[in-house]
């Protein structure tokens, strides 16, 4: 089978298509036919070296993905062959033909959503599922600033806050970025590169300030956040390039919380919690996902210098 291989951490460069041994389901294994792949900012640092756990070289990159299974192996009853899925982790990468998987990591993909949206699922709406109710336990009425909005777990975020019942403020570079976020149940859309953004934040709040942030260029952006945060206020900080400076004063005045967003730390209950909710929502059309752009399994150089460009606008998927 075709795969990305990743013999030494470095620059999008060192992504190669290659012709490897197809997985074979073992014991308590699912074999999933990838459809599409998702591509997202953690896979870079991972390709980079720069993650905190570095897989064994060479490795396969990708987590997330949507197909359908292939084989199962012996013991497992909760899939069959032919069942549409997406992928939540796996064991061999997604950037590939097939993967192997555990049967918790593949889920129920419902007909309406087509592969390359499936592959939109797992790291953006988890995460944004996680930052939101698990984290930052949003609650219905509350006002949210997604910051970033248009990029993959920024449109999740917005979905989900639309169902959950919280006033949704969202952020955009470009024209089209802020049309999706609008177009996606945000109720009010701003320039981040505005210089007057901040003060619009708090005019639309009353001089009240916003509940809740989702942030996802915190090494920008975390200082000016605590500005603008109500009494009681959460950041949950979901995307960092770098340190930043901050005034604590700011927190202190405000009984204000910075919450770290990591999906890793994620418990098996967690998980299991975050993948239900995810079901409903694209069972019954509340969820979404956007695909920006699809580009085939050979171009995955091209998508990880893609992901990390600024004016994101939806999911990056690879077509193998």
């Amino acid at each position: 089978m075709k795969a990305i291989r990743v013999h030494q951490f470095g620059g999008p460069e060192v992504l190669k298509l290659e012709e490897v041994q197809k997985p074979q389901a073992g014991p308590g294994q699912v074999l999933v036919r990838v459809h599409a792949a998702g591509v997202n900012p953690v896979d870079t640092y991972i390709r980079a070296g720069a993650y905190a756990a570095k897989p064994a070289l060479p490795y396969t990159p990708g987590k997330d993905g949507a197909g359908a299974v292939e084989t199962v192996g012996e013991g497992v009853t909760s899939v069959k062959p032919g069942d549409r899925v997406y992928v939540g982790d796996c064991l061999t990468g997604t950037c590939a033909e097939y993967t192997l998987c555990l049967p918790t990591q593949v889920h129920p993909l419902p007909e309406k959503i087509n592969f390359a949206q499936g592959a939109a699922v797992n790291i953006p709406y988890a995460t944004a599922y996680r930052a939101l109710f698990q984290r930052a336990r949003v609650l219905p009425g509350e006002t949210v600033l997604v910051h970033g909005a248009t990029g993959g777990v920024g449109i999740a975020s917005v979905q989900l806050a639309r169902a959950a019942g919280l006033t949704i403020i969202g952020t955009g570079g470009t024209d089209k970025g802020r049309k999706l976020v609008a177009d996606q149940g945000a109720h009010h859309v701003l320039d981040h590169r505005a210089p007057d953004y901040l003060k619009q934040i708090l005019d639309l709040t009353g001089g009240r300030g916003v509940d809740v942030i989702l942030e996802m260029l915190s090494n920008v952006n975390l200082g000016k956040d605590l500005t603008i945060l109500a009494r009681n206020g959460r950041i949950a900080v979901i995307g960092s390039r770098g340190s930043v400076e901050i005034n604590p004063r700011d927190a202190m005045s405000r009984d204000a919380a910075i919450l770290g967003v990591m999906l890793n730390n994620a418990s098996e209950k967690d998980l299991a919690s975050i993948h239900a909710a995810l079901g409903a929502g694209l069972a019954n059309g509340t969820l979404r996902p956007i695909v920006g752009c699809e580009l085939p399994l050979a171009e995955a150089a091209r998508a990880h210098e893609a992901v990390m460009e600024s004016g994101a606008y939806g999911k990056i998927v690879l077509i193998p």
